[in-house]
């Protein structure tokens, strides 16, 4: 079995909110951000952590690099006490918050890596191979000696990411890395996050409401809710575990009646008078080659497409679920 890269037991955080109450008083609010979370990420998994705004997500990173305090429970990150070695855990975590920026505004993105190198203690030679790495890779040659401050919303991330990897951490955090990227930049960067992960075993843990990037990139998910945990598993389990269902739309030879006696299915619509029509089914209960044999008894298929279940809809069924 791997190495645990992040393990958590009970992990809480409290938080107390105080409100004022006439002029003298104030009241006190004992509100839990992260509440008993217990999770394992394994070395070289790429794991997506979701949830709504105001989940938990934020509290949980920030107690996993150690600037948060947990009120109870514990925490390890890359076998360390996040706050009592948190120095030594800076050289095995690289984090990306895609709302912040570690590079310094004024200076050239070339001038920002030498500093984080040095910061790192990386020796010359290995800063200016892993630096040549990234340039590549992230195709960032035509902006290395331009500001901070002057380069695209696309040109940033990919130099923040870039930042954020030059000392090759063990784990990279991610917190909304593709926030405002058009659909090009998101793409270049997922593919570069695959190859670093592929390469150098790197370990991603990633936060986002993009769930193209979750899709893309993450081999599980879990889901947290008001600081609770509501579910850990694969992206299908996911689907499953709320009855989410796949859709078939199946293009005819010639118009036929709807087709709303396929067993297992729900008729979903018709269009031109019967050619194309749409049926839902859930995969445990059926499957698609299945449902296209019952299909292609009634009539001649020509052509069809299976929409899986939109990720959106499938968490926002899992926080119901959980009221």
């Amino acid at each position: 079995m791997n190495e645990a890269v992040i393990a958590t037991r009970g992990l809480t955080r409290d938080f107390v909110r105080r409100t004022r109450s006439g002029r003298l008083l104030r009241d006190r609010t004992v509100v839990r951000a992260v509440d008993e979370l217990t999770v394992t990420i394994s070395a070289g998994e790429s794991v997506g952590y979701i949830g709504a705004n105001g989940a938990g997500k934020s509290t949980t990173i920030k107690m996993l690099v150690g600037i948060l305090v947990p009120t109870a429970g514990e925490v390890r990150t890359c076998g360390l006490d996040p706050l009592r070695q948190r120095r030594q855990l800076a050289h095995e975590v690289g984090v990306v918050f895609g709302q912040r920026s570690q590079l310094w505004w004024d200076l050239p993105v070339r001038e920002s890596f030498s500093i984080l190198a040095a910061i790192h203690r990386l020796a010359r030679a290995r800063a200016r191979e892993r630096e040549a790495e990234l340039v590549e890779h992230l195709e960032m040659a035509d902006y290395l000696d331009t500001p901070g401050r002057q380069l695209s919303l696309g040109q940033r991330m990919r130099a923040e990411v870039a930042a954020a990897l030059l000392h090759t951490p063990r784990l990279v955090i991610l917190d909304e890395p593709t926030i405002g990227l058009d659909v090009l930049s998101k793409q270049r960067l997922r593919d570069f996050l695959l190859a670093e992960r592929r390469v150098h075993g790197t370990t991603l843990l990633l936060t986002t409401h993009d769930m193209g990037d979750i899709e893309r990139l993450c081999d599980r998910v879990l889901v947290v809710d008001h600081g609770r945990l509501a579910y850990q598993g694969s992206l299908d389990g996911l689907a499953r575990t709320v009855g989410a269902e796949r859709v078939l739309t199946v293009d005819l030879a010639e118009p036929v009646a709807d087709l709303t006696d396929v067993p297992r299915t729900r008729h979903l619509g018709s269009e031109g008078n019967g050619i194309r029509q749409r049926l839902a089914f859930d995969a445990e209960a059926t499957t698609a080659g299945s449902v296209l044999a019952e299909v292609g008894r009634r009539a001649e298929i020509r052509d069809l497409t299976i929409e899986e279940p939109d990720i959106e809809d499938v968490v926002r069924r899992i926080y119901q679920s959980q009221r």
